[in-house]
């Protein structure tokens, strides 16, 4: 345990920031996930649950949490599996 007061802050700031891109990683998963079940199942709200994905993945970017890439690609291939 830091015994300096910037080094204890800097412990609480950084568990604060890992549970927001636990939250937001999260977040873009379970949106990711319902969006490929709803494309297995061949649902009719496909077109819906890409644009919440999508969003979420963009989110998820802008946060920091995922690359440009890696959002980039999960946005493409779900397009893919929209058409």
């Amino acid at each position: 345990m830091p015994n300096i007061k910037s080094a204890k802050k800097r412990v609480k700031v950084n568990d604060t920031k890992a549970q927001e891109n636990k939250k937001i990683k999260k977040q873009y998963r379970e949106a990711v996930k319902a969006f490929e079940a709803a494309v297995e199942n061949g649902d009719k709200n496909i077109n819906e649950l890409y644009i919440a994905a999508s969003s979420a993945v963009d989110k998820a970017w802008s946060k920091g949490v995922l690359k440009r890439n890696t959002a980039s690609r999960k946005i493409a291939n779900m397009a893919k599996k929209v058409k």
